[in-house]
């Protein structure tokens, strides 16, 4: 195994420590996950698994990584939860993809795959006696935020893992780009963070994400930390990404309860468009850029720790 799950496993101080793979699909948009429940074409990714001590059932967070893939950052959250005393399950979308980043082309898999991980994931965490089933949490960093936040969309989980629910989301300075226009999450919680500075993802598309969970009777909730850049959580001083390719400003994509994502343009469903024809358009309309920073500064790193551990302990420990 070439993955930096790999590494990972070796840096994690716990006495059950496992790699393996989880089995997904490779989903060319919501609409085909939905219908062929969870996509045509199948693959198995690699995943790390750790416990603390003890027999269990553990509550259980998942972390899924954002477009570099698995970072230090997410392995260092991985330790902290551990030592919380919960399990941690860390994905490694990329490497049985061929993978190494997606930050100058997010349509090397689709978002819909990445949603599909987090719900195919959930499956197996389900399965697994030393997990505890109605209390596992999945955490995503940016492009993982945007497929937690999604795998949370009953329309979507329902056909494609039936009964299984995250009891809580929590998206790191996730994108929004594409919401469901009915965004049903039932009974798991739902907490957004993100920086005023960000770059790479919009504010107001996480508020209107959350807002519209809230409107729709869900329960969730937001924090816009002041100063804060992408990736805040990460103990690297500010710099820029030459690479990266953005556009925050563009127009939210909203999708119908089967999946069909709806031009914005037109206000027309169309179960044939994908990420391509969104990002497309997005430049073709002059949305978009190259080159966005990322980093923290002064006490950011450990305000995000706290809110992290904050949120996990109020919906793992006490599901009220």
């Amino acid at each position: 195994m070439n993955s930096p799950l790999v590494a990972a496993a070796e840096s994690l101080r716990a006495s059950q420590v496992e790699l393996c793979r989880i089995g997904t699909a490779n989903p060319v948009n919501f609409h085909e996950a939905i219908h062929a429940r969870g996509g045509s074409a199948r693959l198995d990714i690699d995943a790390l698994m750790a416990f603390p001590d003890g027999s269990g059932p553990h509550p259980t967070v998942m972390v899924v990584p954002g477009s570099a893939g698995v970072s230090p950052n997410h392995v260092m959250h991985a330790a902290t939860l551990l030592g919380e005393g919960f399990g941690v399950c860390v994905l490694d979308p990329f490497t049985a993809r061929s993978v190494s980043s997606t930050v100058a082309n997010q349509t090397q898999y689709s978002f819909a795959a990445s949603a599909v991980d987090v719900l195919f994931a959930l499956a197996a965490l389900a399965d697994d006696p030393r997990v505890d089933s109605t209390r596992v949490a999945a955490q995503g960093h940016s492009r993982g935020g945007a497929a937690v936040m999604m795998a949370a969309m009953r329309q979507f989980a329902d056909p494609i893992v039936g009964e299984h629910r995250l009891a809580g989301v929590y998206a790191a300075y996730p994108w929004c780009g594409q919401q469901f226009a009915r965004p049903d999450v039932g009974v798991t919680v739902v907490r957004a963070i993100i920086g005023d500075q960000d770059e790479w993802c919009s504010v107001m598309a996480v508020q209107a994400q959350i807002q519209a969970i809230a409107l729709t009777g869900g329960t969730a909730g937001m924090r816009v930390v002041p100063g804060a850049h992408h990736s805040f959580d990460r103990h690297e001083d500010i710099h820029e990404i030459a690479e990266a390719r953005v556009s925050p400003s563009a127009p939210i994509e909203y999708l119908a309860d089967d999946g069909a994502m709806i031009d914005p343009t037109t206000g027309v469903p169309d179960p044939a468009r994908t990420d391509l024809h969104q990002f497309r358009d997005a430049m073709k309309a002059g949305f978009g850029r190259q080159g966005a920073r990322l980093g923290a500064r002064d006490d950011q790193p450990a305000l995000f720790a706290a809110d992290m551990l904050a949120f996990h302990r109020g919906v793992l420990r006490h599901p009220s």
